[in-house]
């Protein structure tokens, strides 16, 4: 019997594979079906992490006004001899001095600053992209994780109603004396377990949905797309494409840091130049009631701290940052190439699974179905072809999951910096 239904495979096979080249069709949709553009659209606006990357550039640019800043001028008052004896007793021989003090910053400190607050603003900008690109990421991988968990609802089902009728065939095969007593038992087992796997997917359905919902920010009331989901572009299967990092957000993030640790390294060198403050003040004598102008020159003597320590620190940094530049672009590369490997296998197993395989198991199990209600296959034939087709389908289920998966996160990988295009 075993060779009748590799028979019956061959020949569905066969017969039905000019019409499975295509990807399996629809569900009949309705009219409230959420989309992954209208999932995407919605946690982009009630999402915590956009926000928190919006207000870091404000941040940034708050910092960049402020590196424009220069010194505030300082007030000076002083009041020499005062409370002494002799005739400095009281406040007769007083000299009282008013005037302001304004810090001269030398060595480009502010054009420094300015530089350091640039990158950093740059850096601000590639964190919201990032945060988007990981926002976008989340989501789809949701969905598809929702999508997959409504489409093994609608396998679970199937496959509960599959049971129920070989359940009756098998009843109608005892009661007319053609099957032994077990048969009946054995069906309605089966039956049980569909209906335990059916609660399953429900459960994991509602879970999947909660997830998204999260996301989102409300619940997801209707079908998901899984005519998108059973889709399977035709360039995934195509040949393969060199691995490409340029002008990729990992790699602009990294360049952005190798760019602020050497304005840093600026920064620490232009420090090493000391400022001077001048004064300029009017100092009246109270012994004769006259006013003298004073002047002064302020100029720090970089005994202790000369800021060399400073300049190498800020040069370490700038050698890790660069050091991780490359790290980067290694790592890009090699989850690039990991992702696109993905998607081919993933493609080429949903596009086999849900082929011409499915097809040929649908075959097999429907003329399954039929000979057994005639006599003419046993039980166990019936239930190898309907196990054959529930594990077809389920294989193309995950690799569908899987191809979105892999198509989610290439594009993440892949995603271009504010400035660039991969």
């Amino acid at each position: 019997m075993h060779r009748i239904l590799a028979a019956l495979m061959a020949v569905a096979s066969c017969a039905s594979i000019a019409q499975a080249q295509s990807p399996a069709s629809p569900l009949a949709t309705t009219e409230n079906v959420v989309t992954l553009d209208q999932a995407l659209a919605l946690a982009g606006s009630v999402s915590p992490s956009l926000d928190s990357a919006a207000a870091g550039v404000r941040a940034a640019e708050a910092a960049r006004t402020v590196a424009g800043l220069r010194p505030n001028p300082s007030v000076v008052i002083e009041s020499e001899n005062l409370s002494g004896t002799g005739q400095y007793r009281g406040a007769r021989s007083a000299e009282t001095t008013v005037g302001i003090a304004l810090p001269i910053e030398l060595g480009g400190k502010r054009s420094a600053r300015i530089g350091v607050a640039d990158s950093q603003r740059k850096r601000a900008d590639i964190n919201g992209a990032i945060a988007m690109a990981d926002l976008r990421l989340r989501v789809t991988q949701a969905y598809v994780e929702a999508a997959a968990a409504e489409q093994r609802l609608v396998i679970a089902r199937d496959q509960t109603g599959i049971a129920e009728n070989a359940l009756a065939a098998a009843r109608t095969r005892v009661r007319a004396g053609a099957g032994a007593p077990i048969e009946e038992q054995r069906a309605d087992v089966l039956r049980v377990n569909a209906g335990i796997a059916e609660r399953k997917a429900s459960l994991a359905l509602d879970v999947a949905r909660g997830n998204l919902a999260r996301l989102i920010g409300k619940p997801t009331i209707g079908t998901l797309d899984l005519g998108w989901f059973r889709n399977v572009r035709e360039a995934a299967y195509g040949p393969q494409m060199p691995a490409r990092t340029e002008g990729t957000l990992a790699l602009t993030a990294a360049r952005a840091d190798v760019e602020t640790a050497s304005a840093q390294v600026l920064l620490a060198r232009s420090q090493r130049v000391p400022d001077v403050t001048i004064s300029a003040s009017a100092r009246r004598l109270a012994a004769t009631n006259d006013v003298a102008a004073v002047v002064g020159l302020s100029v720090p003597f970089p005994l202790f701290n000369n800021g060399k320590a400073a300049v190498r620190q800020a040069a370490a940094q700038r050698d890790q940052a660069d050091a991780e530049r490359r790290l980067a672009n290694l790592n890009a590369e090699q989850d690039i190439a990991g992702a696109q490997a993905d998607l081919q296998i993933a493609a080429a197993s949903a596009r086999a699974a849900g082929g011409p395989a499915l097809t040929a198991a649908t075959e097999v199990a429907r003329i399954a179905r039929i000979g057994y209600a005639r006599g003419k296959f046993s039980q166990l034939d019936l239930l190898q072809a309907e196990q054959s087709l529930a594990e077809t389908r389920a294989n193309c289920t995950d690799a569908l999951s899987a191809y979105h998966d892999a198509e989610a996160r290439l594009v993440r990988l892949t995603a271009a910096g504010p400035d660039g295009t991969p």
